[in-house]
């Protein structure tokens, strides 16, 4: 297994391990708590990684049973995902449910062969894209779930990976969007929760990025609104980029209202 890989995977269990220290011990009362996303608690945000999770697992390890997700979601692609949310979070094992395929996931990443890539509702992914995307997804969803229980989150350098999927997905976040993405690539320095500076692109870009990876990963992920990141933009593609950003696969979000 190369090194990105396993740093990824490492970083991956860290923080699913958070969130359930986080949850676990909540009694009904608090499963149901809403949190930020319309009419999703605490309960809805984990039972969407949890079936997230057994998706990509399907993806890595059993061609079939990945497509029939796929028809799922082609046959009702607006409702689709969430419906499987709100099932899954009815699971009175959901916890041990989550925790056993995330279990399962990590081993099958870990063996999948290298070079080759699986199915994905965007492009297909290598195992490490794809430990990548469940980690930006596990943080992401994370942030809701903190957020619904008045947990302030600390960030950590883990989200060096979300940042470097930001930067990676933005010709996906034109795509979407029905726009040509820009020709030129744009200078990105984002300071790390350790005060370090993350750099992409060539020190001469005539466009650039600077700010915090905090604020620029809530933003590619859909959790800020980018009035209230403190995310500079010299150029107007960035500047287009910051409107429409999004590190996930699927169609554009709602994103959230300003403060």
């Amino acid at each position: 297994m190369n090194a990105v890989l396993t740093q990824v995977l490492a970083d991956l269990t860290a923080e699913g391990d958070r969130l359930e220290a986080l949850v676990r011990d909540l009694d009904p009362a608090g499963w149901q708590t809403p949190t930020p996303a319309p009419g999703w608690d605490v309960a809805t945000q984990v039972a969407h990684l949890a079936w997230t999770d057994e998706v990509a697992l399907k993806a890595a390890t059993d061609k079939e049973a990945w497509d029939t997700v796929v028809l799922g979601a082609i046959n009702d692609p607006e409702d689709f995902v969430d419906q499987q949310a709100h099932e899954v979070s009815r699971d009175p094992d959901l916890m041990t449910r989550w925790r056993d395929t995330r279990a399962a996931l990590h081993e099958a990443l870990t063996a999948y062969p290298h070079g080759e890539k699986m199915p994905w509702f965007g492009p297909p992914m290598s195992a490490t894209s794809m430990a990548t995307a469940r980690l930006m997804e596990t943080w992401a969803h994370s942030l809701d779930v903190h957020e619904g229980l008045g947990v302030p989150v600390e960030d950590t350098d883990r989200i060096r990976h979300v940042a470097h999927l930001g930067v990676r997905t933005r010709n996906f976040a034109f795509a979407v969007h029905g726009l040509d993405a820009p020709a030129e690539e744009f200078r990105i320095d984002l300071v790390a929760p350790s005060d370090d500076v993350w750099s992409w692109g060539p020190e001469d870009a005539g466009q650039t990025l600077t700010g915090s990876a905090g604020d620029f990963c809530r933003l590619v992920t859909q959790r800020v609104h980018r009035a209230d990141t403190d995310l500079v933009a010299t150029g107007a593609d960035v500047d287009r980029w910051l409107d429409i950003a999004q590190a996930f696969a699927g169609q554009p979000g709602e994103g959230r209202a300003p403060r």
